[in-house]
């Protein structure tokens, strides 16, 4: 794809000959990916039908407006997946403990990640109080029009908050890619140098051309930071009302960001149930899958399911999860 393409290049004007991480064509191809346990990093559960509802209920094309553990685990199970991270999409303070409930009920579930606000008094609190449960690995803050997250770090408050997530060993996840949170991942990295932070859903961010540039500048940056991660997830999205589902659509982009985060920082995640309405839970697996299987069998266990556990430090618990040894 053209911007793509820009993107690349831009990118390897402004870092020099930066090695690229087993794209070439020879590279030796993964064996049997079926063979590989796969843990989903990034799922979401609700249940709009409870008393109270629920602020986010999914796309509208889930009708249901209900995600659950065993209605993820009956899809999730044949497609090869064994474990899977939440990742709390309510700003109620009260969900944090919704969904640590609901994920105790699954040996499924591995790890949650909820909402909180770090510049909030009441934030240390919080966040003591739901990380004395080990399924709580960490938090994830909205990049929003009426929050951004550029603003946001030049806060004390923040930082101070995000300072304690470092200390407690825990996950800041941040939502809704754009170049400004990019650069505003960059400068939480300088502030908290200790602090794991994974960008969500970069590949669905499509810069314009007069954008590469900057988005290449600020991924060189990003390049040699290693405590800053990326999920491969929503890879399949809507570009101009139209959704690419071949492999080779999005195969410079994937090449682009493996070669700037490398193979011990990239994580999968199938963001379900918000494909629904864009490609099918078995797409988006598939789509994931066939790229890696390009890739030596390390890179693909790494990506799979080894960087999220480096990254997270989730909990295993049923006998199918993998372990690092």
């Amino acid at each position: 794809m053209a911007a793509a393409d820009l993107d690349r290049r831009a990118f390897l004007k402004a870092t020099g000959a930066v090695a690229t991480l087993a794209l070439a064509p020879n590279a030796p191809a993964r064996a049997d990916s079926a063979a590989i346990p796969i843990v989903d990093a990034h799922i979401h559960l609700f249940d709009a039908t409870r008393p109270q509802g629920a602020p986010y209920q999914g796309p509208d094309a889930f009708t249901s407006h209900k995600s659950l553990p065993h209605d993820y685990a009956r899809l999730a199970a044949p497609l090869g997946i064994v474990a899977a991270v939440v990742v709390e999409a309510s700003p109620w303070v009260e969900d944090n403990l919704w969904v640590l409930e609901v994920a105790q009920s699954s040996d499924m579930m591995v790890a949650t990640v909820g909402s909180l606000q770090p510049e909030k008094p009441e934030f240390a609190e919080y966040l003591e109080r739901y990380h004395r449960n080990p399924l709580y690995r960490g938090i994830r803050v909205n990049n929003t029009a009426r929050s951004p997250m550029l603003q946001l770090v030049a806060d004390p408050a923040f930082i101070g908050g995000l300072k304690r997530l470092a200390q407690a060993d825990l996950v800041l996840d941040t939502a809704n890619p754009s170049l400004d949170l990019l650069r505003a991942v960059v400068r939480i990295n300088d502030q908290v140098p200790d602090l794991r932070v994974i960008v969500d859903h970069l590949p669905a961010l499509d810069p314009t051309p007069a954008e590469g540039s900057d988005y290449a500048a600020v991924l060189a940056e990003i390049h040699g930071r290693p405590n800053i991660y990326v999920k491969l997830s929503e890879i399949l999205h809507r570009v101009d009302g139209r959704v690419a589902t071949d492999l080779a659509s999005h195969r410079e982009r994937l090449d682009y960001l493996l070669t700037v985060f490398g193979e011990d920082r990239v994580l999968f995640g199938s963001d379900y149930p918000n494909s629904v309405g864009t490609a099918s839970f078995g797409e988006v697996v598939s789509l994931a899958k066939q790229y890696f299987a390009t890739q030596p069998r390390v890179v693909a266990e790494k990506y799979f399911w080894k960087n999220s556990l480096r990254c997270y430090k989730w909990v295993k618990r049923a006998a199918g999860q993998p372990e690092l040894a």
